[in-house]
């Protein structure tokens, strides 16, 4: 069993930044893969980013350039680097552990409860 919990969230103007954080408890946090997802209204949650046990990682095309995912394993903790926010990023951001396999995509298995980013323009 894997517990998470995001901090960070919040209202940025556009252009704006926030780092999320994500911490996890319960498991052996070194070798999960870990995963930032997010859910807009009316929209299907989608992977944002993610990152393997040895750091390997993977963005979603609306992001690239712009977030950075990272994680801190004496601190059990995963962070999304957020800049140059756009409007279009609001959303309910979801951390997620799992697995990271080399083909096929990260796959989740343990969610946070999830915080809100807002950006406005």
């Amino acid at each position: 069993q894997v517990q998470l919990v995001e901090s960070g969230g919040g209202l940025v103007q556009a252009g704006g930044s926030l780092r999320l954080s994500c911490a996890a408890s319960g498991s052996t946090f070194s070798s999960n893969a870990m995963g930032w997802y997010r859910q807009s209204p009316g929209n299907q949650r989608e992977l944002v980013a993610a990152i393997s046990s040895r750091g390997r990682t993977n963005y979603a095309d609306s992001v690239k350039g712009r977030f950075t995912i990272s994680r801190d394993n004496a601190k059990n903790t995963v962070y999304l680097q957020m800049n140059s926010l756009k409007p279009e990023d609001t959303a309910v951001y979801y951390c997620s552990a799992g697995s990271f396999p080399l083909v096929g995509g990260f796959l989740p298995g343990y969610w946070g409860q999830g915080i809100q980013v807002t950006v406005s323009s």
